[in-house]
């Protein structure tokens, strides 16, 4: 799960331009300001391309947590 973390915190640092994004698996949407509708749809796609995966909607709209989006990851790999 660690190597997700890494990642997935440099993608949300670029997309969200905010150096001091620290995600923990029970990071919401609700914890970090510039994490809002709009920047969830460019992070999904950054997340897609960075790992070569696709989501399905149903799956996106069921996180409630990065920890949650590190779990939809592996299970795709």
């Amino acid at each position: 799960m660690n190597q997700y973390l890494d990642i997935l915190n440099e993608l949300f640092r670029e997309v969200l331009d905010n150096e001091s994004i620290d995600l923990k698996p029970e990071t919401t949407a609700n914890d970090i300001d510039e994490w809002d509708s709009i920047n969830h749809i460019y992070l999904v796609v950054e997340i897609e391309k960075k790992f070569n995966i696709k989501f399905k909607s149903s799956q996106i709209l069921e996180w409630k947590n990065v920890g949650e989006i590190i779990e939809s990851i592996q299970d795709k790999k």
